[in-house]
Parts: structure tokens; C-alpha cells; sequence
């Protein structure tokens, strides 16, 4: 069994058809299904089935998926641990980020690291604060920036609180209300447009309403702060969004709130962090993490 039969199998998973998987590994597609048939020969089990319309994976394929990234990875973090013993850091990093990540300009971060890091493969996602957990835990991201509700602290994973903050309300440039200031039972009526139900940004928000003894309608849910803001220019509802968030979308009006929500930004990472993340990590904690209020 060879580390590039591994890839093959992996590549063919991941786009469940032949064609596209050897072009992404940059062979021909014969090369590759040779490749794939004796690692079946080998195992004495069909990894995929295959017809003239399909490709999908077989239980021993489906069984086999897994333990085949975790020697690829494995096989990426021997190199990363040599090569870093030598003074060079390479291999893969993973970044996850909420949308609305305020504690650190990520942009900047990245730009830097690239920088002085050049062999190293940088990825990044942006996905809501349970997914990000999530895919810390399982090795999928290696360090990922959250928001949560300040009575939620992240689970299985190292953390770094990185500062707390209030939201404020996001409304149209010609709100009927005229207020620069309010409280959530003023808002009550209002119809609001927020995130979906469960999730870690809504239930800051529906935290505060219930603690303020306040029932509000949230006709409109969204999966991104930048569908939430086009919603709101259009007259639509109440948004709600971290303070130091919110000054990027000038053309809104903002109104604070005085028992406004609030939530707290970490920094997660794994328990294992690869050299690539270990330098991520070092430099954000010298250079681009405001560890103020955020």
C-alpha cells in the first residue's frame, strides 16, 4: 500500500468520478484507476462501484475513507515535524472563522504569515462557531476564531478568550425611529432579521430578549452577516451585530442598545497543534490579536 494509492482513493471520493479525480492529481485517468484496482487486488475488497452513470463508495470503501486521510495526514505532519527541525516550516494550515470575527483583522494575519512562510498551504474557511468546533476536535481545522453567548465556552479544544463585546441594532438609513439609544423592550415589536434558530450568533440575542422578558418575531434567518445587512438596507427588519463589526457598512444606521446582547470571541485550536499552527499562533498572539474589547 503506497501513500499515492491513498490519494487516488481520497481524490476519487471527493468527486466521485474518475476523470476529475485524475485531474486533480495530475495523472491519466488510466494510471490512476491501475492504481485504485491493485490497492483493491491488495485489500481483497472493491472500494468503489462503478457504472456508466455513477461512481460511489462500497462499506469496505466507506469504511477504508478515514484511516486513509489519517495516514495521508499523518505522512504531512512527519514531513512538517522534520522539515520544522530543521528551521523551515511547511505543510498545511487551516483556518476557520466566523463571519463577524472582530478580535483580529484575519486578512492582515494571513497576508503575514504567507509572508514569512511561503512553503506553508493555507486554507480557510468560514463557517458558524459549532461547525468550527466541531472540525477543530476532528482535526479538519487547526485553529479557528469564535463567537459565542458569554455563558458558552468552548469544548474539547485548547482556547484563548480574546475579549467580549456588546451588538447593537442595524437598521435602514431611513428607520422610521429617530433614536440613538434603546432598550430591547422598545425593539419588541420590531420584526428583526437574525441567524438561524440554534446557532451561537442567534442565541446571544434570544438570550438578552428573554432576560429583559421580551418576545420578538424574527420573520427573517440568514447564514451570513452579509445577507443579514442586505436584508436590513432594505427596509425589511432590526439587524443585530457586534459593535466593532458593524462600522464597515456605513450607509446603515446603528442604535445601541442598553441592555444590549453580548458575546465573547476565542481563539481554539487543537490539542496537538502542527508546526504550522504553532507559528500561527505565536505570531497572532505578538502581533494582530486586540485583546481589548472587541
Amino acid at each position: 500500500m503506497e501513500l499515492q494509492q491513498l490519494r487516488y482513493v481520497i481524490a476519487v471520493a471527493e468527486t466521485m468520478n474518475f476523470t476529475r479525480a485524475a485531474e486533480s492529481c495530475r495523472v491519466v485517468q488510466s494510471a490512476l484507476s491501475h492504481q485504485i484496482a491493485g490497492l483493491e487486488r491488495e485489500l481483497g475488497a472493491r472500494l468503489f462501484e462503478r457504472t456508466s452513470r455513477r461512481v460511489r463508495l462500497t462499506p469496505a470503501g466507506e469504511a477504508f475513507l478515514p484511516a486513509a486521510r489519517q495516514c495521508l495526514e499523518a505522512a504531512d505532519r512527519a514531513r512538517a515535524e522534520v522539515a520544522a527541525a530543521g528551521g523551515e516550516i511547511r505543510g498545511r494550515l487551516a483556518v476557520g472563522a466566523i463571519p463577524t470575527v472582530a478580535a483580529v483583522n484575519l486578512p492582515v494575519a494571513l497576508r503575514d504569515y504567507r509572508r514569512r512562510h511561503p512553503q506553508v498551504h493555507i486554507t480557510l474557511t468560514s463557517e458558524g462557531s459549532e461547525a468550527l468546533i466541531e472540525r477543530v476536535r476532528q482535526g479538519g481545522v487547526d485553529v479557528a476564531f469564535l463567537g459565542l453567548p458569554p455563558r458558552m465556552e468552548p469544548k474539547g479544544v485548547q482556547s484563548r478568550r480574546l475579549g467580549g463585546g456588546d451588538l447593537v441594532a442595524v437598521v435602514a438609513p431611513d428607520y422610521h425611529r429617530t433614536e440613538r439609544e434603546v432598550d430591547l423592550r422598545s425593539l419588541a415589536d420590531e420584526p428583526f432579521i437574525d441567524f438561524r434558530s440554534g446557532a451561537a450568533g442567534r442565541a446571544q440575542s434570544d438570550e438578552a430578549f428573554a432576560a429583559a422578558g421580551v418576545r420578538r418575531e424574527v420573520p427573517f434567518e440568514v447564514t451570513s452577516a452579509d445577507f443579514m445587512v442586505d436584508l436590513v438596507r432594505q427596509g425589511l427588519g432590526v439587524g443585530m451585530l457586534p459593535a466593532a463589526y458593524v462600522p464597515r457598512f456605513s450607509d446603515l444606521r446603528i442604535i445601541r442598545i442598553r441592555d444590549a446582547p453580548t458575546r465573547m470571541e476565542y481563539l481554539i485550536w487543537g490539542n496537538r497543534p502542527s508546526p504550522a499552527a504553532t507559528v500561527f499562533l505565536e505570531l497572532l498572539t505578538t502581533e494582530h490579536v486586540n485583546s481589548a474589547s472587541v
